[in-house]
């Protein structure tokens, strides 16, 4: 497998991070489009191996209520999602409003749409807004 420019952490070596997406299952399709996505257009994503470890820390930490900042196309907002489970909220953010149909898209299609709360704006000042805990 070869990574991507936006996938590499730049902080490992290259054979390293190899090793590691190596030892990766394979995505879904919605997912895997989006990596595709991302990579075509530069769009910078946490990417497979991150978003494994993010929703290894979802899950322990039970969290149900998710405040993203700068969602972008909503690759990480999938996984946080999915980590959380059905009953979960997760707030996508971000003031782009193609980004954000893009990324609606793409949580119908993840079958995670009802889960994520969508605000296109920029995200200072969101938090906020947003009554409880996050």
């Amino acid at each position: 497998m070869i990574l991507s420019q936006n996938l590499r952490s730049g902080y490992i070596q290259d054979d390293v991070d190899e090793y590691v997406y190596q030892l990766l299952p394979e995505r879904d399709a919605v997912v895997a489009e989006i990596e595709d996505y991302a990579a075509q257009n530069d769009v910078p994503i946490i990417g497979p191996a991150v978003a494994r470890m993010l929703t290894l820390f979802v899950q322990v930490s039970c969290a149900k209520r998710i405040f993203e900042m700068g969602s972008a196309i909503g690759y990480s907002t999938i996984w946080l999602a999915r980590a959380a489970g059905p009953k979960a909220k997760v707030i996508y953010t971000d003031g782009d409003p193609e980004k954000a149909r893009r990324a609606k898209d793409y949580f119908r299609r993840a079958g995670v749409a009802k889960r994520i709360e969508v605000r296109v704006r920029r995200c200072a000042g969101i938090a906020e807004e947003i009554a409880g805990q996050l």
